[in-house]
């Protein structure tokens, strides 16, 4: 897996310089294409650009459809090479649609968010959702090549920064007790980006290449992400609702946490510093009674699962984390409750 963080001014030409291929395709969307796109297009050959709509929404597979239907018209053969231009829905849905066109094509991932230069872009996973089902389809699939350039996030809001940010905090509650002390001590606009995107990119790295199909250990990095998902697809139908991918998994991360404190896996402490530093930087989702079936219900569709139990990973202590733990509807419920408190 290669990843390279770095200047894209000197590690796009060097990559390319080092490949052949046959043509070469940009996927952004409105917002990349905008943003983005003018930092990279004098650093390629001749290329050809696939622009397609913002956000969470156009992740599925009418979308790739279309993606696919440009690559075609674009008669790209199977030595054309796929450049991902954006976040977390453009790198997992082009190299999707990379990794499954004329069986697969060469693709490289150009992350312009936080969330994707410390997660997303990092791990081979890609995919889309499926009838609200998020990243329902995929596959494993690695890329030819990470390059990530921190310039970029200069170009994002703070909302979208602050979502990444909990892959931050993630990164650090499960493999590194010590940098989760530093970053606590600070408020997100005082955060070191550069020297974060490389810490997390380091922690994903070493989980990903000792698992890399997600069997074993690699399922500590969906710390959150059980009742987080559940979360974010049940308010994804209601656009006034809709939280981005960071914020659901921080909400996440307090729940599993909290079953976590009663499965006598962590102290109060560690707990009570979780939630105080979490809610200190993304407030409290508003949810009421009536949104707690719906969540529950849907966390009998998370992979992680295995015969009809849910299994979640949580934290043993700060910096450390155990996989495959049953957690039942009860233990679920009483983790929303509590963040509803």
């Amino acid at each position: 897996m290669f990843v390279q963080i770095s200047p894209l001014t000197e590690a796009l030409p060097a990559f390319l310089s080092q490949h052949t291929y046959s043509s070469i395709v940009v996927l952004v969307d409105g917002n990349t294409k905008r943003h983005c796109y003018p930092h990279v297009k004098n650093l390629l050959p001749k290329h050809k650009l696939i622009t397609i709509r913002a956000g969470e929404a156009n992740k599925n597979l009418a979308v790739c459809e279309t993606i696919w239907q440009a690559m075609t018209d674009a008669q790209l053969d199977r030595h054309a090479l796929l450049i991902n231009l954006g976040g977390g829905v453009i790198g997992d849905m082009g190299g999707f649609c990379a990794a499954t066109y004329k069986r697969g094509i060469d693709f490289v991932q150009l992350p312009t968010t936080l969330l994707a230069q410390v997660d997303a872009s990092v791990g081979g996973k890609l995919g889309i959702d499926f009838h609200g089902f998020k990243n329902h389809i995929g596959v494993f699939n690695y890329p030819a090549a990470v390059l990530i350039d921190t310039v970029f996030l200069s170009t994002l809001p703070e909302r979208e920064l602050r979502s990444g940010f909990a892959e931050v905090i993630k990164h650090c509650l499960i493999a590194d007790a010590a940098q989760w002390k530093t970053i606590r001590r600070r408020d997100l606009g005082d955060q070191n980006w550069p020297e974060l995107v490389n810490h997390s990119v380091e922690v994903k790295k070493k989980i990903v290449e000792q698992d890399p199909t997600e069997k074993g250990i690699r399922k500590i990095l969906n710390f959150g992400h059980t009742l987080g998902h559940a979360l974010e697809t049940h308010l994804l139908a209601n656009p006034a609702r809709r939280l981005f991918h960071g914020e659901a998994v921080a909400a996440g991360m307090i729940m599993e946490a909290s079953i976590a404190y009663r499965k006598k896996m962590i102290e109060s402490s560690v707990l009570e510093q979780i939630e105080e530093y979490i809610f200190s930087i993304y407030g409290r989702v508003k949810l009421t009674d009536a949104d707690l079936e719906p969540v529950l219900e849907l966390t009998l569709q998370d992979k992680k699962n295995r015969n009809g139990q849910v299994r979640m990973a949580l934290l043993n202590g700060l910096g450390s984390c155990q996989y495959d733990i049953a957690v039942t509807k009860t233990e679920m419920r009483q983790a929303l409750e509590f963040y509803l408190e």
